[in-house]
């Protein structure tokens, strides 16, 4: 153990573990006060310390409460000035679910990464937290016709990856198969069934959700992975938006949903099986696809600003 790392971990034990002051601790270290505090910010930086919070029950504002009494979900609500940007919106939100999402996962895990717009941002406010034997899988295809999806998917998981000292697996599918026989097929064979196999183990999973018609465009409707006609055709159907590549309607259901059969995304009902779920928005205008995401049963914890909560609960 080199200085540095034992003058930091004597600082972190002798202030978390023992409650030492930090003018005590820099006389037993020989330190300056601003030296101990350089340590112990150093020491959560890295992941030596974890801080968690023992309230799990999320937010307690009635819009919080409310959306919980309907849904039966953890509401995570951020308070965001009316005044603010749509980047500063998202922005905050996305900083509390890295947080949360840093909170929930333990050595061991299986941790599953929608890709998109919302987890782009989110993997950039990710805490450091060294973990042992835990893996970052894919959950949905992200080739189209026109890109193979590598680098902006890539980034998005090895961001995890590295946050979390974590083994990544990708899904190298496409999005959308152009027949679902082919999907049916390519189901069959092993490397994908690895994949799957992991996407059944997960622990956490952390997802937004896309909309055919929102301000801040989804990447599954923007990057070229279906074609105008697409769009029409889904919102002719009553589609209001996805969840990983899983296309929704706003009374929740999905199952009828033609396109869905050539989708490589968990459905709903396989993500029910995921212990702890973090669905992430920060955008009024998704307020239709939210209510189809929550009435689906996709969500344990909805980090959401509160200009969305109270456009979901409009729509109710």
């Amino acid at each position: 153990m080199n200085e540095r790392y034992d003058d930091m971990y004597q600082a972190a034990s002798r202030y978390y573990v023992q409650g030492e002051t930090m003018d005590a601790i820099a006389k037993q270290l020989g330190l300056s006060r601003s030296s101990v505090s350089r340590l112990l910010k150093q020491a959560r930086q890295t992941g030596l310390v974890r801080i968690s919070l023992a309230d799990d029950s999320g937010s307690r504002s009635p819009v919080a409460t409310a959306l919980d009494r309907v849904f039966g979900v953890r509401v995570h609500l951020v308070a965001v000035r009316e005044s603010a940007s749509e980047n500063r919106r998202f922005d905050q939100v996305a900083r509390l679910a890295g947080r949360l999402l840093s909170e929930a996962v333990t050595d061991h895990c299986v941790i599953g990464v929608a890709w998109g717009v919302t987890a782009s941002a989110v993997v950039r406010y990710l805490q450091p937290k060294p973990l042992v034997g835990s893996t970052v899988v894919q959950m949905n295809g992200g080739t189209n016709q026109w890109s193979s999806g590598i680098p902006y998917v890539g980034e998005i998981l090895q961001s995890v990856g590295d946050a979390f000292t974590s083994r990544v697996v990708y899904f190298p599918v496409p999005a959308f198969f152009d027949y679902a026989e082919t999907k049916r097929a390519m189901w069959r064979e092993r490397s994908v069934q690895n994949v799957i196999g992991l996407q059944r183990r997960m622990d956490v999973a952390v997802f937004g959700v896309g909309c055919l018609k929102a301000r801040v465009a989804s990447h599954v409707y923007s990057a070229g992975y279906m074609d105008d006609d697409d769009k029409l055709g889904l919102a002719a159907d009553g589609v209001v938006g996805d969840v990983a590549t899983v296309l929704l309607r706003e009374d929740g259901s999905w199952r009828d949903i033609g396109f869905n059969e050539r989708a490589s995304g968990l459905t709903p009902a396989e993500l029910a099986h995921v212990p702890r779920r973090f669905c992430v928005v920060a955008d009024p205008s998704r307020a239709a696809a939210v209510v189809g995401a929550l009435r689906a049963g996709t969500t344990t914890d909805l980090v959401i600003d509160e200009g969305t909560a109270r456009a979901v609960l409009d729509r109710l």
